[in-house]
């Protein structure tokens, strides 16, 4: 398929400044976190989900609160607790005598940006109620299944440190989490700017600079970047070298991956990496979009052996190997 990538080169160009003024407007509140803000933008445009790591106090939650307040989108909050139950989430059905028939009453869930604070505090139950809502768009009821309206995103935030009272996500409620990121403290730089702009409370007011409308066609025009054949067979080649690190010539990394991403993280990692060359006014994809996304989506889908646990062999770290291993075009 032929491309014309002057034209396209130009509309990236010009419509990438949009996405310019979001990131400006979310910097009017949050200091720094230039990595967040993008990968946010990211998951926006490659119709994903995110799970965001990282300990207290690092603006996880104002972040995703203040990418809300920078769009004309629906948006809801729910602070998973133990206690939680499906219905709190989904909705449920309610009895209406005066009918005679049962009507539903939609939960937080039926909204367009999502937010589960500390998910995995909530009991699997809770967490499975998600499933098709992330995966299928459309959330049942009963025996009726409503579509959710587009765009639909879950933000979903964890703490690495606290673990009594949490509970695991399960590797299918992972796999569908289009990028885990980790987060790490500010610069002493950021935190003197923090201190500086936090130390009075005081509202800073954000303008809304996209609507729904203008959102679906900047998706459209993410779809459209260009993604060389040779930079396809590089995210296979990735994504095969994690299920069998031996035939990708990787012997060492076979004793420390006991499963390798799926299928799913091929599409995943296609994806954010035109959404990330769109983000940065590019039409085409470049190996460096591959390698800086790579982490991001292939870090919680990546079960590491008994050995590299023993070892202490983090998911970054098999990662990165397979980054080294991997020949680059």
């Amino acid at each position: 398929m032929s491309v014309d990538l002057a034209s396209l080169t130009a509309r990236v160009e010009r419509e990438s400044l949009s996405l310019r003024q979001v990131e400006t407007e979310i910097h009017k509140v949050i200091v720094g976190q230039e990595y967040l803000v993008a990968r946010l933008l990211v998951t926006l445009l490659a119709r994903g989900h995110v799970l965001i790591e990282g300990v207290p106090g690092l603006a996880k939650t104002l972040a995703v609160k203040t990418l809300a307040r920078c769009l004309h989108l629906d948006f809801q909050r729910i602070q998973f607790t133990p206690d939680l139950l499906p219905a709190d989430l989904l909705g449920t059905l309610i009895y209406d005598q005066r009918k005679g028939e049962f009507i539903p009453r939609q939960g937080p869930l039926f909204t367009q940006l999502l937010l589960t604070d500390e998910i995995n505090r909530a009991p699997a139950k809770v967490q499975s109620a998600l499933l098709e809502a992330m995966e299928e768009k459309q959330v049942t009821l009963g025996d009726t299944t409503y579509p959710l309206a587009e765009p639909f995103m879950v933000m979903a935030t964890q703490n690495p440190i606290e673990q009594e009272g949490t509970y695991p996500l399960a590797e299918a409620q992972v796999d569908r989490f289009l990028l885990k990121l980790r987060l790490d403290y500010p610069t002493r730089e950021e935190e003197e700017e923090i201190l500086e702009r936090m130390l009075v409370e005081r509202p800073i007011e954000v303008s809304p600079a996209l609507d729904r409308d203008r959102l679906l066609a900047l998706r459209q025009t993410a779809d459209e970047i260009y993604l060389d054949a040779k930079l396809r067979r590089y995210i296979l080649d990735l994504v095969s070298a994690s299920r069998d690190p031996k035939a990708a010539g990787l012997p060492e990394l076979a004793e420390l991956i006991g499963f390798g991403a799926s299928p799913r993280a091929t599409l995943y990692l296609a994806r954010a990496a035109k959404a990330f060359a769109f983000l940065r006014g590019r039409a085409f994809v470049v190996p460096e979009d591959v390698k800086e996304l790579a982490p991001d989506v292939l870090r919680h889908r990546l079960v590491p052996t008994y050995e590299a646990e023993a070892e202490n062999v983090s998911g970054d770290e098999l990662v990165r190997r397979l980054l080294d291993g991997v020949e680059v075009p």
